[in-house]
């Protein structure tokens, strides 16, 4: 008997032996059909939300970007930069926003991979105001028409740079997402033709929605700071002349950025000495689900609405 014994707990742990190589021997396979499968890198999460409605199931979507970072200050991991070097696209935003990432865009871009700067191709405008004026704007997410001409450009580069996808299906899927934005579009200008055109005027904590005022007919009367990049600090003397631009133009409400401290706004309201509402706006990052913007359409119908109750009511 204890002879069967020992040969039955030899068996079974050869068995479980077997059992634990054939596991890996599984789990690797799996490794390299992952690696295999086309890949498509995107640094903004707005750019990988609408990348990804693109893309659907043809590609692996990387989003380097987290629910609620800063484009102008975020930086990745050296597992991101890798996967920026192995893509077969390499999505972002340009003009200067991803200002901590565009080096390993750069990189990858000297070794051979396929990039494709989003803002470059959508007929960009500069700032009008503030210490970058004149430079380019790389905000034109807030612009939905800007943003269904991305669409296309898109969907174009993943059929023509990212191997075995199916063109059909990119197709079908960038026409689906573009007909969604059209009717974001026409709903966002029905919102705001309900604010009458002399309260059409804008303070931001920073430049960050030119398109939009372009597109939908308001006047940017200033930021809290007086740059594209939320790097950038305001003087006293900024303050000072930006207090004195809301209090000729009458404005009835500052738009601060969900993502960051609105304590800039709250010093200018203070500084102002006037009764001026200081409203949340989602502006450069989308948030975690349940939190008002983890997607692009999500993200422009609450900044709509909270734009057209902050500027339309009496």
């Amino acid at each position: 008997m204890p002879g069967r014994s020992r040969r039955t707990s030899t068996r079974l742990l050869l068995a479980s032996l077997a059992g634990v190589v054939l596991l890996g021997a599984s789990g690797c396979a799996g490794s390299d059909d992952e690696e295999d499968r086309p890949s498509v890198v995107v640094t903004t999460n707005v750019l990988g939300d609408i990348t990804r409605n693109i893309v659907g199931d043809e590609a692996e979507v990387t989003v380097l970007m987290q629910a609620g970072a800063d484009p102008h200050s975020f930086g990745i991991s050296a597992p991101q930069a890798a996967s920026i070097e192995q893509a077969d696209l390499v999505v972002y935003n340009g003009l200067g926003l991803e200002e901590n990432v565009l080096r390993h865009v750069e990189a990858a871009e000297e070794a051979g991979v396929s990039t494709l700067a989003v803002g470059d191709a959508v007929d960009p405008i500069t700032y009008t105001t503030g210490d970058s004026a004149d430079e380019p704007d790389p905000h034109f997410w807030t612009d939905p028409e800007r943003v269904r001409t991305a669409v296309g450009i898109i969907a174009e580069q993943v059929t023509e740079q990212v191997p075995d996808v199916d063109e059909a299906v990119i197709g079908k899927n960038a026409s689906a997402y573009e007909a969604q934005i059209t009717e974001l579009a026409t709903w966002m200008r029905q919102q705001f033709d309900g604010i009458p055109a002399e309260q059409r005027r804008l303070v931001t904590n920073h430049h960050v929605f030119g398109y939009l005022a372009q597109r939908f007919g308001f006047r940017i009367v200033g930021a809290v700071i007086p740059s594209g990049t939320t790097l950038a600090s305001p003087s006293a003397s900024d303050l000072t002349s930006l207090a004195s631009a809301i209090e000729t133009a009458g404005v009835k409400a500052i738009f601060a950025d969900s993502s960051q401290p609105d304590r800039l706004a709250q010093v200018l309201k203070r500084e102002s000495d006037i009764e001026v509402a200081v409203v949340p706006l989602f502006s450069e990052s989308l948030t975690a689900k349940g939190e008002g913007a983890a997607t692009y359409l999500e993200m422009m119908r609450a900044n709509t609405r909270s734009i057209s109750t902050g500027l339309g009511t009496e």
